[in-house]
């Protein structure tokens, strides 16, 4: 059999492929990054304050950095590329990748999933046929476009919390629609929330439907007494939580998508490791992602070593 051309493939290059990436350098591993864009979900992230060593910092800085630290390196990162599926065969690893009309395939004997996360719907009329003309799933990336203008931040974690706080400054009015009855985010945002003036938070409001001509001009929701309202809104931001990028790989998942692994990282397919967010750790933290990484590439590093072409 031919041995495979790589030693590692590592798909995301955020928190998980910084910190992979970093560690396969250090062991001179021949590996690469793939991935559709640089940042993943970091980049989408507004104010970030608990980023070890760095007191306050934004997604977007932040996963430049992570650019710079790779460079630094010499890393290469085919940047653009989707992967479509990891084809596990004997003892090594085809992954198929495609940008555009270009497709590629890549031998190797060991691959990092580190695919994060994506947006979840709310899966409402008027949703997808708004996408874009007032609805976004980013707020940091399309916030500043409602300057002086009415939104609305659906959802109730941090990355809603953090979507409200962004829009303050920006907004003339700000809604805030949660479908509980309290947060779920850290008290430190909730408490900063909470002393703006131009926000109005509504608790135990069922979002029902998204309004507009061409572009949104309101959302409709039920109470908690079913009682249906009217919010006049040029901007909706949703945040909702998020759904693992799962689907390009055959291996064990829970209920939630979100791929099993064990403490080192390994999946239940030999030379396949996960990491972050696309894996069934307790807590989505960018924090913790990085340092998965880096325990996927060690461990990935140990089973390259007892790796064997026959």
């Amino acid at each position: 059999m031919q041995k495979p051309l790589y030693d590692l493939i590592i798909i995301g290059a955020s928190a998980v492929g910084t910190g992979a990436g970093i560690y396969a350098a250090r062991r001179k591993l021949n590996f690469f990054i793939i991935s559709e864009n640089i940042g993943g979900e970091v980049a989408s992230s507004g104010e970030i304050g608990n980023w070890p060593g760095i007191i306050e910092t934004n997604g977007i800085e932040l996963a430049d950095q992570f650019k710079k630290h790779l460079d630094s390196y010499g890393v290469e990162i085919k940047e653009g590329w989707r992967v479509e599926k990891i084809e596990p065969i004997k003892n090594y690893h085809i992954v198929h990748a495609k940008r555009g009309n270009e497709i590629a395939q890549f031998e190797t004997k060991t691959v990092i999933v580190g695919s994060g996360i994506h947006p979840r719907h709310l899966g409402v009329p008027g949703e997808e046929e708004h996408y874009g003309k007032g609805i976004t799933y980013c707020t940091v990336c399309d916030g500043p476009l409602y300057k002086n203008k009415t939104t609305v931040t659906i959802g109730g974690g941090n990355s809603a919390l953090e979507s409200a706080l962004m829009m303050v400054d920006i907004a003339k009015k700000v809604y805030v629609l949660n479908l509980n009855a309290a947060f779920r985010g850290e008290q430190i945002l909730i408490d900063k929330l909470t002393q703006k003036d131009n926000v109005e938070i509504i608790f135990e409001a069922k979002t029902k439907e998204i309004v507009g001509e061409g572009l949104v001009s309101g959302v409709k929701y039920d109470d908690k007494n079913g009682q249906e309202h009217m919010l006049d809104v040029q901007g909706v931001m949703i945040h909702i939580g998020m759904v693992p990028n799962s689907d390009l790989v055959d291996v064990k998942k829970n209920d939630f998508k979100e791929i099993i692994v064990d403490a080192k990282c390994a999946t239940s397919v030999p030379g396949i490791f996960a990491a972050g967010d696309v894996t069934n750790i307790p807590y989505k933290q960018i924090a913790i992602a990085a340092g998965q990484g880096v325990t996927a590439a060690l461990a990935a590093i140990e089973y390259i070593n007892r790796w064997s072409a026959v």
